[in-house]
């Protein structure tokens, strides 16, 4: 099963980064073959119909691809101001959004579509970036995602990870792996060869 993790954030210290490096381990060890993607690595701009009418990136074309290959996700959201982050947000935008005249793309919903979708947040506030989470999950559905039920929020994230970017408390290990193993069963069952 193939899965695409990745997380709403480019700062160098990023728990919610730490975190999809700690889920992607945890989904190659469960025998998934894991793509870690940086968003930060992608030239996608702020998303404009009037840029987008001038043709779509490069990128966006990349992203939308990696999206449909993979149909099982995690994604590790940050939370600002009580929701998920802009850069979320942009990188969905771009990749629903149909590209004219392309028989691949016109759909908006082809790279969702059916993809079992597995929440983890990290923060150092005590919701853990429950708040983000419940901002996400009906935007995802509204997208014709599969949202796994069980989704992990990781509060106190500032003392939570060792100096090699490992989970410290046994806690917070079974919480991950319980998201990504229930992503993995789901998206067999959805998409494997006896589905």
């Amino acid at each position: 099963m193939k899965i695409l993790i990745f997380a709403g954030s480019t700062r160098q210290q990023s728990f919610n980064r730490r975190l999809a490096r700690v889920a992607a381990e945890m989904a190659q060890s469960s025998g998934a073959q894991a793509t870690l993607l940086e968003l930060g690595e992608l030239d996608i701009p702020m998303y404009n119909a009037d840029l987008e009418a001038r043709g779509t990136p490069a990128d966006v074309r990349r992203l939308k691809q990696l999206m449909w290959e993979h149909p099982a996700w995690i994604v590790c959201t940050p939370e600002y101001n009580g929701s998920y982050t802009a850069l979320l947000k942009n990188t969905i935008d771009w990749a629903s959004s149909p590209i004219a005249g392309d028989a691949d793309w016109s759909d908006g919903v082809k790279p969702f579509r059916d993809t079992v979708v597995g929440m983890l947040s990290a923060s150092n506030g005590r919701l853990g970036g429950l708040r983000a989470q419940s901002h996400l999950a009906p935007l995802l559905t509204n997208l014709e995602c599969w949202l796994a039920p069980r989704a992990y929020a990781l509060s106190g994230a500032a003392s939570a990870f060792d100096d090699h970017g490992a989970l410290v408390a046994e806690e917070h290990r079974q919480g991950v792996r319980a998201v990504v193993e229930q992503v993995l069963w789901a998206a067999q069952r959805l998409h494997g060869p006896a589905a």
